[in-house]
């Protein structure tokens, strides 16, 4: 296993972190106890060091279920994180709730990494106001947790903002190579670098995308490397990157922990020829788009409750990414009346859209297309 060194805290975690959002399910939702464990035990046997939870993974369940898994081991022998909800905050007595509660569903008595949720300008501004970092300052001096950060989701601009505004212990952001200037992005990873603030990355596949290619770039990738699988690339990709220290990786099944422990046992940058052929991946893949959607939602609301947004997103996905399940279940995960069929091309949206998109024209093919493919 590779092993990273954080020097400003001073330990070694694995490079390779086991995310714990998508465990194996049963028929009805819960977590697969009996595989779960089993892919814990491997990634522990084989030098995994890093669990990354949250609360409200698997529906309250994952941070339960790890907790009584890891509390096999000796508590020296792993990193543990998990982050407050922010959402559920509304006050500093709130977050001491919640972090009780936590600290008893994990059974532990102090948290390693301890991560301010998701945040965007809006949940960052609640922090702000309530003060809840001094109240997170009071917890690591009490020695409940050991290092404060934050994962994000929201514009560069408000990423810079938070991540300026202290000596933040890590940080942790959405990044692969098709997400370069999406969020925080190629300049979020460049501003922790200058800030010397480590970095944990999550979403290294694109919650799988990267995993299963459509074949002809899939070929691109073997004809390079015919043993390494095409996840691995992505992970390689983002393990280049010198500051990144820890690469989640949410595993649903046994063979994608096999996969990743054998990445990860020997990992080796991308060379320049291989990041040579992952750009040109990146390119075919980004030509394939359908519509310049970029979801700012200026459209919404439809006058008949198309979600709009929703649909150009699983249309172009589809066209990028060619995973056909995963389109299938988003598309029908969406309530027939927010469907693009039910566009009655009132032509309101298209006075809004800054991106100048037809968008009446492009539901309507985007219907079409998603009721042919939804027949096979």
């Amino acid at each position: 296993m590779e092993y990273r060194e954080i020097k400003n805290l001073g330990i070694s975690p694995s490079m390779l972190g086991f995310g714990c959002m998508r465990f194996p399910q049963r028929l009805d939702g819960t977590i697969d106890e009996t595989e779960a464990e089993k892919m814990i035990h491997k990634a522990i046997a084989e030098g995994v060091t890093y669990f990354d939870t949250a609360y409200p993974y698997h529906n309250g369940e994952s941070e339960k279920f790890v907790g009584k898994v890891l509390k096999k081991y000796p508590r020296s022998s792993f990193y543990l994180a998990t982050k407050m909800p922010v959402w559920k905050i509304n006050s500093k007595e709130d977050a001491e709730e919640v972090l009780k509660e936590q600290m008893e569903r994990l059974q532990v008595e102090y948290l390693d990494f301890y991560l301010l949720h998701a945040l965007n300008k809006e949940r960052w501004d609640k922090i702000v106001e309530m003060d809840i970092l001094s109240l997170c300052e009071e917890w690591k001096a009490q020695g409940k947790i050991r290092y404060l950060g934050f994962s994000f989701h929201d514009e560069y601009a408000v990423f810079e903002e938070i991540l300026s505004s202290r000596k933040w212990d890590f940080c942790q952001i959405q990044y692969n190579y098709m997400d370069r200037e999406e969020q925080a992005g190629d300049r979020g990873y460049a501003l922790a670098e200058r800030l010397e603030i480590p970095m944990i990355v999550m979403e290294p596949i694109k919650g799988g995308l990267l995993g299963v290619l459509p074949e002809d770039l899939t070929a691109i990738l073997q004809k390079a490397n015919p043993n390494a699988s095409t996840a691995s690339w992505a992970l390689r990709w983002v393990g280049t990157h010198k500051n990144v220290k820890i690469i989640l990786s949410g595993m649903s099944n046994y063979q994608q922990v096999m996969d990743n422990l054998e990445t990860f046992a020997k990992f080796q940058p991308i060379s320049k020829e291989e990041e040579q052929l992952i750009e040109q991946v990146a390119d075919t893949i980004k030509k394939r788009v359908k519509n310049g959607c970029t979801g700012c939602e200026y459209c919404m609301p439809c006058p008949f409750r198309v979600d709009i947004p929703r649909n150009f997103s699983i249309w172009n996905e589809l066209a990028m990414y060619g995973n056909k399940e995963r389109a299938q279940q988003r598309y029908q995960m969406t309530a027939q009346e927010k469907r693009a069929d039910q566009c009655k091309q009132c032509g309101k949206c298209e006075t809004v859209c800054p991106q100048g998109l037809q968008i009446r024209k492009d539901l309507k093919q985007a219907a079409a297309e998603m009721k042919e493919f939804c027949k096979e």
